[in-house]
């Protein structure tokens, strides 16, 4: 477990989203009955360390308009939870991600303005709280900007997601100490993988972070597919 989240820490340091993609699917089978809170409160580590570097890149604006969505997201969500089982959740979230990328991959727009902006907040809200995998949604949205205006951007949106989904889990009564503990154990692998970062971060010209962001959502897509299957 401190192995999956070093790396998808290493990776979202970098492109600014990756440490669902990497360490959900490893906790969800090592540790199913403490997921998603686990995975959850882990994801609110990484964006206020990447926001105490700075916060000068935030586009407001933006998430003025992707963050209000995102409640109604999310209490849809949990009502799907509820309703469906996971494999099948999975399945259609994944395939909707995947479609996003392909599409975005051949250049067809995906323009970032408050229609997009609305539509991408409601849809990571049931994402991220049926799978924990959240970011893609925004995430293809922002993928031409300049790769700090990602990461900050997307580390304020997921402080926000991950609060909205642990209120939901905890009304629910989903979340225990269990979480908290094993949460507060397997810091410091999070923090060591993100403090990598920079070495990699330093390593991607500017026009390969639409590419590398790209291929993080669409390797999420993958891996949510693959693992409701599985469990199909």
């Amino acid at each position: 477990m401190g192995l999956a989240l070093a790396v998808g820490a290493l990776v979202q340091g970098t492109v600014g989203l990756g440490l669902g993609l990497v360490a959900a699917p490893v906790l969800t089978l090592l540790a199913p009955d403490l997921m998603p809170g686990l995975i959850l409160f882990l994801t609110l580590l990484l964006p206020v360390i990447t926001l105490a570097e700075g916060r000068s890149a935030v586009d407001v604006r933006g998430l003025l308009w992707a963050l209000p969505p995102r409640i109604p997201g999310t209490v849809l969500g949990a009502w799907l939870v509820v309703q469906l089982d996971q494999a099948t959740l999975g399945l259609a979230i994944g395939a909707m991600v995947l479609l996003a990328v392909l599409a975005s991959a051949v250049a067809l727009p995906l323009p970032l303005r408050r229609e997009t902006l609305v539509a991408a907040g409601f849809v990571s809200g049931v994402t991220g709280t049926v799978s924990s995998i959240g970011g893609p949604p925004l995430a293809l949205l922002y993928q031409r900007q300049p790769l700090e205006v990602i990461r900050q951007t997307l580390a304020v949106y997921f402080v926000a997601g991950a609060l909205l989904s642990l209120g939901a889990l905890g009304i629910g009564g989903e979340l225990g100490w269990g979480q908290v503990g094993l949460a507060a154990l397997l810091a410091p692998f999070v923090v060591g993988g993100f403090l990598l970062a920079p070495l990699l971060r330093r390593r991607v010209p500017p026009h390969r972070v639409r590419p590398a962001v790209l291929v993080v959502c669409g390797c999420s897509a993958v891996v949510l597919l693959v693992r409701s299957l599985l469990t199909w």
